[in-house]
């Protein structure tokens, strides 16, 4: 594939890319190009192929067409273990968190050795960092803490700390928000936000099937429908009535405000939805 070298680096380069199981495409002609250092979303309701898409971006499914570059990476060239390395995954209702017992500044150290448990004795420069990573998520004041005894939304904002203390160029965070309350969601938002702020972030890539939980910083959406693209491009440009209603299956008004889209359902079409 011809790269263009004049556009901004890319952390994630997508081209025709495919994914069959069973005879039926989970993902058909996915094209999307991310420029490093940003923030954009993969967007869509369940079952779309959301998660597929980022596991085909980890490296964890091999695509059945389609060419894929992350970072440097070219699949089918590069050693998939080695750029492994320099992606993070967060998911907050994953299979697996760490050890309930340990700290949450423990916690953060294990991103530093990639462990469920803290195995290794890390160094002072290491607690230092870690430290710091808790203060800028909001959570330094709960550094001896107990991990198990930690609110769900506090138990995210230390994983992606966690994630950061390996100093990754793409952090995936799928659902990042999922089963918080209101402040819990808006602390998540706010510490992917201040991440962005700070020099040479990574990119961050959020995976998730509500507008409300995308950060202002989000500047490019790929939004997926039934394993193809239904949309993508900017936030101003995907995230339109039109556009929505017909992914959703529901009749949906955009808003935007303060940088922030919101979705709203309209109740006068409740019935219609369950004839």
């Amino acid at each position: 594939m011809h790269r263009n070298h004049q556009q901004p680096a890319a952390a994630i380069e997508l081209q025709n890319v495919g994914v069959m199981r069973g005879g039926r495409w989970i993902l058909h002609g996915i094209d999307w190009r991310v420029s490093a250092g940003t923030c954009a979303a993969i967007l869509g309701p369940n079952g779309s192929g959301k998660s597929t898409l980022a596991r085909v971006i980890c490296g964890y499914i091999w695509p059945t067409e389609g060419d894929v570059h992350v970072g440097s990476a070219h699949f089918g060239q590069a050693d998939l273990n080695q750029m492994r390395r320099s992606i993070r995954l967060v998911q907050a209702a994953g299979p697996f968190d760490v050890d309930s017992e340990l700290s949450a500044l423990e916690v953060v150290l294990t991103g530093r050795f990639g462990t469920i448990g803290l195995f290794d004795v890390p160094s002072d420069e290491d607690r230092a960092r870690a430290a710091h990573l808790l203060d800028n998520v909001g959570l330094g004041a709960l550094r001896d803490s107990r991990y198990e005894t930690l609110s769900s939304g506090e138990r995210v904002r230390s994983l992606i700390a966690r994630a950061m203390m390996g100093s990754p160029s793409l952090l995936i965070l799928d659902e990042p928000t999922a089963g918080l309350d209101l402040l819990a969601r808006e602390q998540v938002l706010a510490t992917v936000s201040t991440m962005l702020s700070n020099p040479d972030p990574p990119t961050v890539l959020i995976i998730t099937h509500h507008v409300e939980e995308l950060p202002p910083a989000t500047s490019n959406i790929l939004l997926l429908d039934g394993g193809k693209i239904a949309d993508k491009g900017a936030p101003e440009d995907v995230l339109k009535d039109a556009v929505l209603s017909s992914v959703y299956r529901c009749p949906l008004r955009v808003e935007h405000d303060s940088g922030r889209y919101y979705v709203r359902p309209d109740p006068a079409s409740w019935r219609a939805l369950l004839d």
